[in-house]
């Protein structure tokens, strides 16, 4: 067996992936064809501060694949932001009202950033503020417009941060989105620990959630800083639950993911499968 087999072997779920309930590709009806090419038969639904409208229950079978209700959820943590996950979500009123709030500040601020882009750059982005609406989509609309940047040059040239179409977005404070996840959902984690300015202190916020994703295909300089054996090290100090997944924004599933002893751990937290 290839060490590439040997890999897929070992990944018993994909607990990181985007729809296009934010700025994923993949449709709720698409998700157990793609799980199944990724060689997985769970994945978890971890749309950007939404939770997903089309899935019922925090724990549903769609076609043979088990699919975990989640959200990712931005938070602001002193000089950073920090992404949490959460899994096997409630809809409760706590939830509810941080992701509505975050959602209207979405439309009005995506509203704000195609019209600075529209007026700098002459041309029309045919794009609706909506829920969910993120960057990604409009880097794409830039794509598809007469502007001549792709979907990269849009971010490095107009939207990304330091750009001068870019417009902040409120985020709740850390402890107002803990107090939320932790109110709606059976686990809490922080995702992608070294793609933060600051790792280390990322990792000491960790300590007091249910877990911290391990398992996560870095690229770049973010790649070079990564170090699962720190990861190891906090996780057993403060007793997390080990997750990852592959952060899909895409159609590819199952790049990485937790192995099976990890898994199970994790799934143990998990409410039953919605009959």
């Amino acid at each position: 067996m290839t060490a590439e087999g040997e890999r897929r072997d070992e990944i018993a779920a994909d607990l990181h992936v985007h729809t296009t309930a934010s700025d994923g590709t993949l449709t709720v009806p698409e998700l157990a064809d793609a799980a199944r090419r990724g060689s997985v038969d769970v994945v978890a639904v971890t749309d950007h501060d939404r939770i997903h409208p089309e899935l019922a229950a925090p724990v549903t079978v769609h076609d043979g694949v088990t699919v975990i209700r989640g959200i990712e959820l931005r938070v602001e943590s002193g000089a950073q932001r920090l992404d949490l996950l959460g899994y096997g979500v409630k809809r409760t009123d706590a939830i509810e009202g941080v992701t509505s709030r975050i959602q209207r500040n979405r439309k009005e601020r995506g509203a704000e950033i195609v019209a600075r882009v529209e007026d700098r750059l002459g041309v029309d982005l045919d794009i609706e503020p909506r829920e969910g609406l993120g960057r990604p989509h409009i880097a794409r609309a830039i794509e598809e417009s007469d502007a001549p940047y792709d979907y990269g040059d849009a971010f490095a040239h107009l939207i990304g941060n330091d750009g001068p179409c870019y417009v902040q977005r409120d985020v709740p404070t850390f402890g107002t989105g803990v107090d939320a996840l932790r109110d709606a959902c059976a686990v809490v984690g922080l995702a992608h620990p070294f793609r933060y300015p600051d790792p280390s202190a990322a990792l000491e916020r960790a300590r007091g959630l249910d877990a911290v994703e391990r398992y996560y295909p870095y690229d770049g300089a973010d790649a070079d800083r990564e170090d699962r054996a720190r990861v190891d090290a906090v996780a057993e100090e403060a007793g997390l639950l080990r997750i990852g997944g592959s952060d899909a924004h895409g159609r590819r599933l199952g790049l990485t993911g937790p192995p099976q002893s990890a898994f199970e751990a994790f799934a143990a937290r998990l409410p039953d499968v919605a009959d």
